[in-house]
């Protein structure tokens, strides 16, 4: 024990701080878990937007940045932008590489966890296949981690607003629909990392028995209210049209909720959370898409099932993705085996 506390301390990651009062010998030292010897980066990238921050051990975020994207613009410009703001924020923060613990980086599609590559992205047109871990690393000399930007966003979510609960489902509603599912406190990524695709459920009921993207979505809103041609909605605006009182645009929300909410009970009589948080630029924006969820959950799932189930909206702010982006980094670089890494790479 006494040989692996002074290793830990010669890697930085414990600190003394002072003695224990003496119960007869030699007083005994104390020691604390240093958060700041090192730091990751979080890197969340969605359809439209992406942020980039540098966080401490304790998963606080110490910069930011964000800014409008647009991730069909394909992997190596947006990518660019990410590293390069990440450089840029490392430095800001008066650290260098050496420092850097690894990095963790959340898209809008399905990725292979184990090789960090995305999986035929639907609205992630050239990434196919794409090794993200590696272009990284061309500049940022680290251990990099991909996922679902939603599980990242479950992760954060948790974390920061429900750290008491162990089975919570994190449902996205933006551009694309997508869940996010952590039971007994960790997170369910499935065989191959698809576990949560929630968005390419068929939704009973609907014509040609649509997936829940093509029924629900910030597109699928859209197309609807621009049927007769006499306005062109981009998928952008639905928000304002909702904010702005347009009946037709607050009706279809209830709608897009309900269908949301079809596949939301199955969900919930499957995994029996005791939570679900709706998130993304609609489920957080617009109160008709949350409503219409929970009328159909409360009615459809078993009352063992919704006695006490909460269904809220996400308060987990801006930076959940990256705050979810540097915990994978966390988990994956602070258990046991990576820290004996570590410290063998004193020797």
């Amino acid at each position: 024990m006494v040989n692996r506390l002074a290793a830990l301390t010669a890697i930085g990651l414990v600190t003394p701080t002072g003695t224990a009062a003496a119960s007869g010998g030699r007083p005994a030292a104390r020691l604390m878990f240093d958060q700041a010897s090192r730091v990751c980066i979080g890197i969340d990238l969605g359809a439209t937007h992406g942020t980039v921050g540098v966080l401490d051990l304790s998963g606080e975020v110490l910069r930011q940045e964000s800014r409008v994207i647009d991730i069909a613009k394909g992997p190596t410009e947006i990518l660019t932008w990410a590293v390069n703001t990440a450089e840029r924020l490392l430095a800001a923060s008066g650290r260098q590489q050496r420092d850097l613990l690894g990095i963790g980086v959340g898209v809008p599609g399905p990725v292979e966890h184990s090789t960090g590559r995305p999986i035929r992205p639907p609205i992630m047109p050239g990434w196919d296949g794409f090794d993200i871990p590696a272009f990284v690393r061309r500049r940022l000399m680290a251990t990099v981690l991909v996922d679902n930007d939603v599980n990242l966003l479950a992760l954060g979510e948790r974390a920061t607003q429900w750290p008491a609960v162990d089975d919570l489902l994190f449902i996205k509603v933006s551009t694309g629909i997508g869940a996010g599912i952590i039971l007994g406190g960790v997170l369910q990524r499935g065989s191959r990392g698809s576990a949560g695709d929630i968005g390419h459920v068929q939704v009973p009921g609907t014509a040609n028995d649509r997936d829940l993207e093509a029924t629900a979505s910030a597109p699928a809103i859209a197309a609807y209210l621009s049927r007769d041609g006499a306005v062109d909605i981009e998928p952008g605006d639905v928000t304002n049209r909702i904010r702005m009182g347009d009946l037709t645009a607050i009706a279809a929300a209830r709608e897009a909720g309900r269908a949301i909410g079809e596949v939301t009970a199955m969900c919930v009589s499957v995994l029996n959370p005791s939570v679900v948080v709706v998130g993304g630029r609609l489920g957080v924006n617009v109160q008709e898409i949350i409503a219409g969820i929970r009328e159909v959950v409360y009615r459809r799932s078993i009352p063992l099932a919704n006695q006490h189930l909460n269904i809220v909206p996400a308060r987990g702010g801006p930076d959940a993705g990256i705050r979810g982006a540097g915990l994978m980094v966390l988990d994956e670089r602070l258990c046991a085996a990576a820290v004996d890494e570590l410290i063998e790479q004193l020797d």
